[in-house]
């Protein structure tokens, strides 16, 4: 518990002092109140596109096109370290959600896809290991209905990856970001010409579990 109330009170002083995080009192759009980090992943048409603005808390992709590795380093802080995903990779730094393995998250991500209705992307969690690349069994599947758009909690299948190890297409394992099994961590990007992918990190556990 010491734990969790340090880093949710780093996070509030990151809000007053740098002002790396919004402080907003948000009511009826699915997410929690509260301070948070705000990545926005856009899509554009082309790679000429201007990929300027956003104070450093967005990631450009493809507005179609599948295979784009948002690449995920470990860090004390939440920050955008290539901001260019249309050439196929960019790279977002994050916290260790769960350095002891607990099944616990010391925060949780919400998720909401804008723009243009009938549109949609996916995203994947994957590592790669000593034996090869593994890829979730869960993914979020962000789709722009019309209406009013919602946040969803995405914890699980964003920071954790559930691994189907026997290729029987059922998970067998749940391995959490950054944990000693994988050399590398990344989010795979798919757009489906979904123009804004929202994503919010909360200093609010979630249990997740440590089984599938």
């Amino acid at each position: 518990m010491k734990r969790i109330f340090t880093f949710a009170a780093v996070l509030t002083v990151a809000a007053l002092v740098l002002g790396a995080f919004d402080v907003t009192a948000i009511t009826g759009n699915g997410a929690p109140s509260g301070p948070h980090y705000n990545l926005n992943i856009i899509g554009v048409k082309d790679k000429n596109a201007n990929l300027t603005g956003g104070n450093g808390r967005r990631i450009f992709v493809k507005l179609w096109g599948s295979d784009t590795k948002i690449l995920l380093q470990e860090g004390p802080d939440f920050a955008v370290l290539d901001a260019n995903g249309t050439d196929g990779t960019a790279k977002f730094q994050l916290p260790d959600p769960d350095p002891d393995d607990t099944g616990t998250t010391a925060y949780s991500v919400y998720a909401r896809a804008l723009g243009k209705p009938n549109r949609s992307a996916e995203m994947t969690s994957c590592f790669q290991d000593s034996t090869g690349t593994w890829c979730s069994t869960e993914s979020v599947m962000l789709i722009r209905n019309a209406g009013k758009s919602t946040f969803e909690n995405v914890t699980k299948e964003l920071l954790t990856i559930c691994v189907d190890s026997d290729l029987d297409t059922k998970c067998d394992a749940r391995v959490g970001l950054f944990d000693d099994a994988g050399a590398a961590y990344w989010w795979d990007y798919d757009n489906y010409g979904l123009k804004l992918a929202q994503l919010r990190f909360y200093p609010i556990p979630y249990n997740v579990g440590t089984t599938p």
